[in-house]
């Protein structure tokens, strides 16, 4: 007999590509937006094969648009051979205008930073989610440190009675 495969899921079966779980441990997060990113065939190829290598990525603001840096996407070996890929190119984020001078005012008056903070499959595109933060103190990365630990350490408490 076979089995039909299941076709609603990413052919990985997560819609997940990439988090930036630096992000949670450095920055304290107030907002999160949805944005598209502009890519080549060749980074989309890449990103289904999940070649992305994302934490050390930034967004910047720039003449009314918002640009991701700093995010590498490996080229597979079959790339085609009449394009050069550059992994750490500059890509372009898609938001509305209205969402670009938010975070425009956001980040000029109250200091804030725009972070991405995970990539995923929505719908057949590549959409990032950006975060407006506010950076952490030492102090603020040790008590969450702290929390994490004692969660940890009741949840083995907890199982083994």
């Amino acid at each position: 007999m076979n089995k039909k495969k299941n076709k609603g899921n990413n052919t990985r079966g997560s819609k997940t590509i990439a988090l930036n779980k630096r992000a949670r441990f450095d920055y304290h997060i107030d907002e999160r937006i949805e944005a598209g990113l502009g890519l080549e065939g060749w980074e989309v190829k890449s990103l289904r094969d999940s070649r992305v290598q994302f934490a050390d990525s930034y967004v910047l603001l720039k003449d009314n648009e918002a640009f991701l840096f700093g995010c590498r996407i490996d080229p597979l070996p079959t790339t085609s051979t009449h394009t050069r890929p550059d992994p750490l190119r500059t890509r372009k984020l898609l938001l509305h205008r209205r969402e670009i001078d938010r975070l425009t005012g956001m980040v000029e008056r109250k200091g804030f930073t725009v972070i991405p903070t995970a990539m995923y499959w929505s719908k057949g595109r590549v959409k990032v989610e950006i975060g407006v933060a506010r950076g952490k103190k030492a102090h603020d990365k040790r008590h969450d440190q702290k929390d994490r630990d004692w969660q940890r350490q009741k949840a083995r408490i907890m199982k083994h009675g």
